[in-house]
């Protein structure tokens, strides 16, 4: 145990002299060894410095040191915990890691959605080529952001797999309206999950919810859940308009696959939603918005 914890609080007010954790944590290391405990407000919480403990501790004994601690985040912005990224482990995990893995990440899933990442990059290199030749300037040149250029690429082509939106681009799918509240509520989502408020460390604090944090998470998840809900009820009315419809995306994909059941007591409209979420929020560009299709 690293020495100098406060009572209830811990080495927290060591840890905030610091900007860099990974450097604190590398000096402790060096004095007391690869492996050593520190309080983080309650939780004791063991620091690993070496890599061969770290692959054992992720192979070998794995399953025992699985377990997720219950954030404030978890409880609000991952639909109960259904979210299979943020799911402690157990039934209901193992089953959820089957069918994304099956469904979304094989390698037969991902052949068959070859024509809607080559369609998007043909589609964004048009429009690239379209906005120079409207807009180059007098030497034949137009000056053009490609990291933006490629965060939206990525995030269009992920979208158009997981829901079948592009929200960036000319020939953009939805509204500029929803392109803009789903963007920007994407973006407030990963800020926040990975806020580490005082409750996380010191959980009978949480009544007073200082900084506002938990607040803030109840409000962008309710802003988000509205939009997932609409992606899943435009699916719903499409196959129920076309019994013969193919499986575009992958919420056609999971509503040929869990539609009307029930999974260790999450039904599917949770899952599919809390699925999505976490697919399309992992690639939500960081870059500003002023008009999607600009």
């Amino acid at each position: 145990m690293v020495p100098g914890a406060w009572p209830i609080i811990g080495h927290l007010p060591l840890l905030s002299k610091s900007q860099a954790t990974h450097h604190l944590f590398g000096s402790m290391a060096d004095k007391l060894g690869p492996l050593f405990t520190i309080k983080i407000g309650t939780a004791t919480t063991l620091v690993i410095n070496n890599w061969e403990t770290a692959k054992e501790c992720y192979t070998t004994n794995d399953i025992a040191l699985s377990y997720r601690p219950n954030l404030v985040a978890f409880d609000h912005m991952t639909y109960n915990h259904a979210m299979v990224g943020f799911a402690p482990y157990g039934p209901y995990w193992r089953e959820m890691r089957k069918i994304v893995t099956l469904n979304f990440l094989s390698n037969h899933r991902i052949d068959l959605l070859t024509h809607l990442r080559v369609s998007e990059v043909q589609t964004s290199i048009k429009e690239l080529f379209n906005s120079w030749k409207n807009k180059k300037d007098e030497n034949g040149y137009l000056l053009v952001e490609m990291k933006k250029w490629f965060h939206e690429l990525a995030f269009n082509t992920a979208l158009r797999m997981v829901a079948g939106k592009r929200y960036f681009g000319e020939s953009v799918m939805v509204k500029e309206e929803e392109a803009n509240r789903c963007l920007n509520a994407l973006r407030d989502y990963m800020r926040l999950i990975s806020v580490f408020p005082i409750a996380d460390a010191v959980p009978f604090l949480r009544l007073f919810d200082f900084g506002g944090h938990e607040k803030n998470m109840k409000e962008n998840f309710k802003e988000l859940d509205v939009v997932v809900t609409e992606w899943l009820d435009e699916h719903k009315k499409k196959r129920a308009y076309d019994k013969n419809k193919k499986d575009q995306d992958f919420m056609d994909v999971m509503l040929s696959t869990i539609d009307g059941t029930n999974i260790h007591g999450f039904d599917s409209d949770t899952i599919i939603k809390a699925t999505a979420m976490h697919e399309a929020a992992k690639t939500a560009p960081s870059v500003s918005l002023t008009s999607h299709n600009s």
